[in-house]
C-alpha cells in the first residue's frame, strides 16, 4: 500500500464510464465518485461511447502508462447490444483486470446493467434480456474476481430505480440523465471508497 497525495482515479469502459447523457461534467460518474472521496484525486476518463469489451485492451493500455492507484471499469452493456459472447466479453475483462493490476491499481469492476429496464426494449423481451443480462453478468463477475478486481454489482438496486423512475434516464431513453448517474454513484461508491482507502492508507 502506497501513501499518495493525490489519488489518480482512472476510469474505463463504455458510455455509461464516459458520462453520456449527463448535462455537465460534474454529473458523470468519474467526477461524483472523486468528490465523493473526499481526498485530492485526478481523474482521467479513458472510456469510450459505443465501446464494448473488446475495446477494452486499448483503453487499458493507455490507463496503466498513467500508474492509476484506482481503476473503475464500467461494461457490459454493448456487450448486449452487439451480442459479444458473455465468455468472450469476461475473458476480455479478466485480462483487462489483470494488466491494470500489474501495475499496482486497485481495480473495480461494475459488470452489465440489466437492460430489461431500458423503456424501448418491448415488454414481450423484458425477460429473455434480463435473463440475458444476468448471464452475462455472472461470467464478468467470475472473471473478474480471479484477475483480482473488487465486483460492484449494483445491478438490483440500480435497476429497480431506473424502472420506477423514467426522469433517470436522459432524453435518448438508453443512457442516465444527471439524476440517473447520481444513483450508480452512489451505488458505487462503497467499492470504490475501499479501493481507494487501499491505496492511501
Amino acid at each position: 500500500m502506497l501513501k499518495v497525495v493525490t489519488l489518480n482515479f482512472a476510469v474505463l469502459g463504455d458510455s455509461i464510464a464516459y458520462g453520456q447523457g449527463a448535462s455537465r461534467p460534474a454529473d458523470t460518474i468519474g467526477a461524483r465518485l472523486a468528490a465523493d472521496l473526499g481526498i485530492p484525486t485526478d481523474v482521467r476518463v479513458f472510456a469510450v461511447p459505443g465501446a464494448d469489451s473488446r475495446g477494452l485492451a486499448t483503453q487499458v493500455q493507455r490507463a496503466a502508462a498513467a500508474k492509476p492507484d484506482v481503476a473503475l471499469i464500467i461494461i457490459g452493456a454493448n456487450d448486449l447490444t452487439h451480442f459479444v459472447p458473455p465468455q468472450r466479453a469476461a475473458t476480455l475483462l479478466g485480462d483487462a483486470v489483470r494488466t491494470l493490476r500489474d501495475t499496482g491499481a486497485e481495480v473495480v469492476v461494475a459488470p452489465a446493467p440489466d437492460l430489461s429496464v431500458v423503456p424501448w426494449v418491448p415488454q414481450q423481451m423484458r425477460l429473455a434480456v434480463q435473463a440475458g443480462s444476468r448471464l452475462l453478468r455472472q461470467e464478468q463477475t467470475r472473471a473478474a474476481e480471479a484477475a483480482g478486481a473488487r465486483i460492484a454489482d449494483i445491478s438490483g438496486s440500480s435497476a429497480s430505480a431506473f424502472a420506477a423512475d423514467r426522469r433517470l434516464f436522459s432524453a435518448d431513453h438508453f443512457h442516465p440523465s444527471s439524476a440517473g448517474y447520481a444513483v450508480i454513484a452512489a451505488a458505487l461508491a462503497p467499492t470504490v471508497r475501499a479501493a481507494a482507502a487501499a491505496r492511501v492508507r
